[in-house]
């Protein structure tokens, strides 16, 4: 039963999964190169972690991108490969590898934008959705996340609060190799790819899950499956200080039907307990959204 188990947690990916990987895998690390090479660098704009960094040795030593961002994020193939898994690091070398190819074909290109605020805005744009896409389909273009998982083994600090002092660090020593305008407009850019990468990954549709407690459980869940198409689920609960039972109502939408859905609910019972909050993603169930009649 073990052995049958680890069979099927091993199962190997299907080739048309495979494509469609190697494919947005290489389409990401492709933007990221276009970002960099055509926008930040010749602008003096770093991004944060490894690539930050990379940017920082090309500068000081005229050595090529591609080089310093090879081999800066090796040891982190081998961390990758134990701490996430052997997909993730083969994910992960691709896409390094097509990013520092791409910035040594794009570097003769000529730049687009002289005005450093248009470089962070588009640079970091193009930046953040390559990332996010390279993310989206199971590699990373940067070693800082992986490091930071083994720091957080290690210390009191989470694997966020790792990342953020490791970029604050490399975004302010740009400031005393670049000057600290450009430090400023590195940390505009790095921003900008941050919300961007978000939004890559959730999407602009992006779901929520809703949580409803109502004496008027069943009038509600039949009101969001014939005003919203939603279905929903009932589940049991107690109340912890009235040791009350009641049904919760679980149901996913989208954030353009969140009004709606508030307006149901306060039409029917005004004093509902209800909780709204964001979901990266959405798979199987019955949650699909049913034809409203």
């Amino acid at each position: 039963m073990e052995a049958l188990q680890q069979q099927e947690a091993h199962k190997r990916i299907t080739k048309t999964n495979l494509l469609k990987r190697v494919v947005f895998i290489a389409l990401g690390a492709a933007l990221v190169a276009t970002g960099l090479e055509i926008f930040l660098v010749p602008n003096q704009i770093i991004d944060g972690g490894i690539v930050g960094i990379s940017i920082i040795l090309s500068h000081l030593t005229h050595w090529k991108l591609g080089l310093f961002l090879i081999v800066l994020n090796i040891p982190f193939f081998f961390f990758g490969y134990k701490q996430i898994g052997k997909t993730f690091a083969l994910s992960t070398l691709f896409g390094v590898l097509v990013m520092s190819i791409g910035t040594a074909v794009l570097h003769p290109v000529p730049v687009l934008t002289d005005d450093p605020l248009l470089a962070a805005v588009f640079g970091g744009i193009i930046l953040g959705v390559g990332v996010g896409m390279v993310i989206r389909y199971g590699g990373s273009l940067d070693g800082t996340e992986v490091m930071a998982i083994l720091f957080n083994a290690k210390t009191p600090f989470s694997v966020g609060e790792v990342v953020m002092f490791f970029n604050i660090f490399i975004l302010g020593s740009a400031g005393f190799v670049f000057g600290w305008d450009r430090a400023m407009y590195s940390l505009i850019a790095y921003y900008i790819a941050f919300k961007v990468i978000d939004i890559t990954l959730d999407g602009f549709d992006q779901s929520k899950s809703v949580w409803i407690i109502s004496d008027e459980h069943t009038r509600i869940g039949e009101a969001l499956l014939a005003r919203l198409g939603r279905g929903v689920t009932y589940l049991n609960g107690e109340g912890a200080y009235s040791r009350d039972e009641k049904k919760v109502i679980f149901t996913v939408i989208t954030r353009l039907e969140e009004a709606k859905l508030k307006n149901i609910v306060d039409d029917i019972d005004p004093t509902a307990f209800l909780a709204v909050g964001n979901i990266h993603d959405v798979k199987g169930g019955r949650f699909k959204k049913k034809n409203i009649h």
